[in-house]
């Protein structure tokens, strides 16, 4: 079995210690980070590969960054998308660990519909459709997890209302972009084993904003996303939320999502 988790950690240096706490309940053989907050020189590597993980970041200085981390060695590391060269954000880093190829991806969060940091969003939720096209001709195991920034469905969020919106994160503008990738071949892994439900049936959701008391009402969304060629959901066995870690003291807005593939 190969467990794959993707976790946004709001500042990898401030949740290091939930880092290692949820590593030893969970066990992960990779996990795809978002959102370090830091530069190369400045990730905890040494607390990380205390862990027993291989890294691969790009890093950027207190915004954005992504990893990979993997008790297996990574092999054929990409750093940024190849279709978007001109993206000075570190926002995507891709890797092959044991035959299965894996990417990290933080989609930009747009700020508001109709504004200039949408407009980025959509052009890098694009690029990623367009890189992804290209990596499903391989025919392998692929998964492509990250923060997504946005809830594809009504039944991933806990407010229907919001989807009727031009919100960000549930405009249909944003979802459609999204579910351009489902019509390329992806497959959500989380909602293959958990097919949609209203949210009052099934309140399984990956965000919690830290105003008003949104987790302890669990007034959340699923925004973080696990898409699978169909090689990987052939063999994906398992899946969750580890939702309790948003629960600790000073955690991340984000809660870890993974998969598990039969090997």
């Amino acid at each position: 079995m190969t467990l794959i988790a993707t976790w946004n950690v709001n500042s990898i240096r401030t949740r290091i210690d939930h880092l290692k706490k949820w590593v030893g309940e969970r066990n992960p053989d990779i996990i795809l980070l978002q959102e370090l907050k830091c530069q190369e020189e400045t990730f905890p590597h040494e607390e990380v590969e205390d862990l027993g993980y291989t890294i691969a970041l790009r890093g950027q200085k207190s915004y954005n960054g992504v990893a990979i981390l993997s008790k297996s060695p990574l092999e054929d590391v990409v750093c940024g998308l190849p279709t978007y060269p001109e993206d000075e954000q570190a926002r995507y880093i891709e890797a092959l660990v044991d035959g299965i190829r894996v990417a990290s991806v933080y989609v930009p969060n747009g700020q508001e519909v109709g504004s200039e940091k949408f407009a980025y969003k959509m052009k890098f939720l694009n690029a990623l459709k367009e890189h992804g096209r290209a990596l499903l001709r391989h025919n392998e195991p692929l998964v492509i997890g990250g923060d997504y920034n946005i809830a594809p469905f009504i039944s991933d969020g806990h407010n229907p209302d919001t989807f009727t919106k031009d919100r960000i994160l549930c405009s249909l503008q944003e979802r459609e972009t999204l579910r351009a990738l489902y019509h390329e071949g992806f497959i959500d892994g989380f909602r293959l084993k958990h097919p949609a439900l209203l949210p009052a049936n099934q309140n399984l959701f990956s965000w919690w904003d830290y105003r008003a008391g949104s987790y302890g009402n669990n007034k959340g969304y699923r925004i973080d996303h696990l898409l699978c060629s169909p090689q990987a959901a052939d063999i994906l066995k398992d899946t969750g939320i580890d939702h309790d870690i948003r629960g600790e003291q000073k955690p991340s807005d984000h809660a870890p999502v993974w998969i598990d593939l039969e090997r």
